[in-house]
């Protein structure tokens, strides 16, 4: 039984011991069975012995071994010369007394058992009161635990947290200081509300947290709760919504019933779009249900009865589908963005999180920050967990630097796929691709720095190159889209000047396809062609990571022409820097390449050593084959040429 639901508001036939209740009930339930299992067994001894023929039991008393019989009704029972019991069935035998008086038997009859008429009913109908009587107690304890039983379809499925489920303060919610601040009022008010009744101010009724999912929420508005002190009802959207019309409206009444009993409190409702979307979209009569419950909620919360000392708090991500009256002042006063942190807030996540594993000495929070970027607070809690998950299954007693990386990577791209079969050719022409996406980041200024070159196959990506901010980025200057356009081409360029023009492979139309976006974006909402202009010529919801290829109503086809032409040349000459560079550092590209090869994985310091020309030292001893980058003008080494079919380059434009 919920201590919560027995404890709190609302609990009907308040005043008795909840656990007394049910031990009463289940007292009456084993009195019941020990005493149909007593009629059961008493009604059995009376017949007790071993049954015998009615022709054995007039040959044992005709040899004389029977001392004693008791004749009832259509029985006999008695005991043998050596005191055994036995019982036989009578029937119509004259003859039968005169039988046992010569054999010497004694002779006992009994009256014919005819019991009271209450045990008879008693009897009769115990098994039917057994079964009301379990089944009354699970309809109960239905209702009582969910409020849907058979009469329960109108209760409120509000859930009350108390200290016993963990206390959630502000310290435990971090990375987002700005959302903190603007609920901060609403805790001092719960903590003294004649604080600000003084003068004349009124606390806001409600307050709606939006943010995307995991940004904490729901973490927030426990927090809340727990600073202040106060009971906190928790309950989604959905649960308002049935199939029955009116069910919801009668949840709602009663939500804020049990509420006001426990004044001041909190009532968080999550996911409040499921039950708070705009009136009057649906067809016919089909939402009729939710708009009743919305319109239910709509009172309680600003109608002519006053809801002193309870507080809404409510979350959602789709802000833009809620019913403009639920958003009026006098309602939810207050809209609250939770955002994605930045990095410093996921530094402070992260040291949250962080505090419950053992970590090593080498793990650094702000360089797991810095590779994180758009994470939010569960996606960062899933990051620590997952490191510690690996950690463990290493058998370690510590979490490093490595399991973190590993763990990020995990979460970024998917699981390695180290059992995936690939050729030398193909592993060769991965390197080899990848290796030019890192030249060219190299040697492009307004690039962020490398932090990360693989080419072990993680989810639908043969190989990769990860570049780590050193700061969030708000926006993105004209310079750093130039360079994001080329080193999004030094992949198949590299395969172009290695392989030849004939022997290019399909692993760049990720590539192709970010840099089409970008330019793309550039030319249509950024403003970013000559040609086109500083016009917007985008649908509003297109973005450089999505974006729909259909075209505006409004477009001409000579401006999309236009479009078209800027769009590929932006792309192409990223294509030309890309080429540019990598023709100018060949020897460079060779040298990563190889060591791609052979240790299939580098840091970005050791990308920096190797093209520098200082030797790479590692754990487990010198990298072999990892020789400094040449001098200028010097030739590259054979042994350090590609071999094999894609040994000879084919010229560009071939």
């Amino acid at each position: 039984m919920d201590d919560n639901k027995q404890n709190g508001p609302g609990n009907e036939g308040g005043g008795g011991n909840p656990w007394m209740k049910q031990l009463l009930i289940w007292a009456g339930i084993l009195l019941a069975l020990a005493l149909f299992v007593g009629l059961i067994n008493g009604r059995s001894t009376e017949t007790a012995g071993t049954t015998i023929p009615y022709s054995t039991f007039l040959d044992k008393v005709q040899d004389g071994s029977v001392r004693a019989v008791n004749v009832g009704d259509g029985v006999i029972t008695g005991t043998y010369s050596n005191d055994d019991h036995f019982r036989t069935y009578t029937m119509a035998d004259p003859e039968l007394t005169d039988r046992l008086r010569k054999a010497g038997v004694t002779i006992n009859a009994q009256p014919k058992d005819e019991p009271s008429i209450w045990m008879y009913l008693l009897y009769n109908s115990l098994p039917f009161i057994l079964f009301l009587g379990i089944a009354f107690f699970v309809v109960r304890q239905m209702q009582k635990n969910s409020g849907s039983g058979a009469m329960g379809f109108g209760k409120s499925r509000a859930r009350m947290l108390t200290q016993k489920e963990g206390k959630v303060t502000f310290d435990d919610v971090a990375g987002i200081d700005e959302a903190r601040e603007e609920l901060q009022e609403i805790v001092e008010f719960l903590k003294d509300p004649t604080k600000f009744a003084r003068l004349g101010g009124k606390i806001p009724k409600g307050a709606l947290l939006v943010g995307s999912p995991g940004t904490g929420k729901t973490l927030l508005a426990r927090a809340i709760a727990g600073e202040a002190g106060v009971p906190f009802f928790t309950i989604s959207g959905s649960d308002f919504v049935e199939m029955f019309v009116g069910v919801g409206a009668s949840r709602v009444r009663d939500m804020f019933e049990q509420a006001k009993k426990s004044a001041p409190c909190i009532v968080f409702i999550d996911e409040i779009d499921a039950v708070g979307r705009s009136r009057g979209a649906g067809l016919g009569n089909q939402n009729d249900e939710r708009e009743q419950t919305l319109n239910q909620l709509l009172v309680e919360m600003d109608g002519f009865e006053a809801n002193e000392g309870i507080i809404i708090i409510a979350a959602t991500n789709r802000p833009d589908v809620l019913d403009p009256a639920l958003l009026r002042p006098g309602r939810f006063d207050r809209q609250v963005t939770v955002p994605r942190p930045d990095i410093e807030g996921r530094v402070k996540i992260l040291q949250v999180h962080m505090k419950k594993v053992p970590l090593a000495p080498d793990v650094d929070a702000r360089v797991i920050a810095r590779g994180t970027p758009g994470f939010s607070g569960a996606d960062l809690a899933n990051l620590v967990n997952e490191a510690a998950l690996l950690a463990a299954r290493k058998g370690k007693r510590l979490v490093a630097m490595a399991e973190f990386e590993e763990a990020k990577d995990k979460v970024m791209m998917g699981t390695e796929r180290r059992s995936m079969l690939m050729t030398e050719d193909e592993k060769r022409m991965t390197a080899y691709h990848e290796a030019g996406h890192a030249i060219v980041t190299l040697h492009e200024p307004a690039s962020d720095p490398i932090h990360k070159a693989t080419i072990i196959p993680r989810g639908r990506a043969l190989g990769m190159v990860m570049r780590l901010p050193e700061r969030d980025q708000n926006s993105m200057h004209r310079d750093q889209m130039y360079a994001h356009l080329s080193i999004a081409m030094g992949g198949r360029v590299a395969e172009e000047l290695i392989f030849g023009y004939d022997r290019v492979s399909s692993g760049a139309s990720g590539d192709i396809q970010m840099a089409t976006r970008l330019a793309r974006s550039m030319v249509t909402q950024w403003g970013m062609s000559d040609a086109v202009g500083p016009l917007e010529y985008g649908d509003s919801d297109e973005s450089y990571l999505g974006y729909s290829m259909s075209r505006p109503a409004h477009m001409s086809n000579e401006t999309a022409q236009l479009i078209d032409k800027e769009i590929k040349s932006l792309v192409e000459g990223g294509l030309a820097r890309a080429r540019k560079v990598l023709t100018e550092h060949i020897d460079q590209l060779h040298a990563l390449a190889n060591a791609l090869l052979e240790y299939e994985t580098l840091t970005g310091d050791e990308i920096k050593k190797l093209i520098a020309g200082e030797p790479i030292e590692r754990n487990d001893g010198p990298a072999a084959g990892m020789q400094p980058v040449p001098a200028a003008g010097t030739s590259i080494p054979k042994t350090r040429r590609p071999s094999g079919p894609f040994g000879t380059p084919k010229p560009l434009g071939a």
